[in-house]
């Protein structure tokens, strides 16, 4: 089974898989600001840090996460899984000045898969599918695609099921992974390996983000304890009070 993923990345570093692999902290400030940015007319507020892995999957509506590292930003969010990335809005695809976006999403109960890359702000590789409905190939497919076409990552069907004759050479979850390595130096599903980076150990920063005046409840701070009363004398008891009257799934993983 494939992990949920709905991430967008910018990049101005020629390996940003080599940033990734020094585990760098996030930049809070910047985070801030870039939260700020994607959603200007609400406000963002800090919820704390959570590793990648599980930021990666959330989709609560009014979240986002950030990491800010040195030349490579992630920002995770439910409105990046759409079926056909070129429809992402511009303030998401550039929000920064960073040369690369890369945008990568799956969905494990659909048996769904995307990435999409862009140079400069303009579109230069798109794929989105099922194991048998693809909505979006735009662009020409890269080096790494070679062996994901050429059918050195078949889609595995149970014994005694055919496979649906309109079905690809490979699964789109495997196929948006494979972008995720080539370009970040990392998978979500398995063990690390080789130089490959845990998605596990790099955190990211996430945010509420809300109306003016609407934000998350926050608990009012403890009251200061009050001293105990000096001893006195045991006041006799009150009499009692005057009695008163009485008064509701179709396709499979990889």
């Amino acid at each position: 089974m494939g992990a949920k993923v709905s991430t967008i990345w910018y990049v101005d570093v020629p390996d940003p898989a080599a940033v990734l692999r020094g585990h760098p902290d996030p930049d809070p400030g910047a985070a801030q600001q870039l939260a700020s940015r994607l959603y200007p007319d609400l406000v963002a507020t800090p919820t704390g840090p959570v590793p990648l892995a599980e930021a990666a999957r959330l989709d609560a509506a009014g979240t986002v996460h950030i990491g800010s590292y040195p030349g490579v930003t992630v920002v995770c969010g439910p409105d990046l899984a759409v079926p056909r990335p070129s429809t992402l809005p511009e303030t998401r695809i550039r929000p920064t000045e960073f040369t690369k976006t890369y945008c990568v999403a799956s969905k494990p109960d659909i048996a769904w898969g995307s990435f999409a890359m862009w140079e400069d702000g303009h579109l230069t590789r798109s794929f989105s599918a099922t194991p048998v409905h693809i909505h979006e190939d735009l662009g020409i497919p890269l080096v790494w695609e070679r062996p994901f076409w050429a059918g050195d990552f078949p889609l595995k069907h149970p014994a005694g099921v055919l496979p649906d004759p309109q079905s690809l050479p490979f699964h789109p979850q495997q196929f948006a992974e494979g972008a995720n390595r080539e370009w970040l130096g990392f998978r979500y599903t398995g063990a690390p390996e080789g130089t490959e980076t845990d998605p596990k150990t790099l955190t990211v920063l996430g945010f509420t983000v809300h109306p003016p005046g609407e934000g998350p409840e926050v608990e009012p701070a403890a009251e200061a304890k009050q001293p105990a009363p000096a001893p006195g004398p045991v006041p006799a008891p009150a009499p009692p009070p005057a009695r008163k009257g009485g008064l509701l799934r179709r396709y499979f993983g990889f």
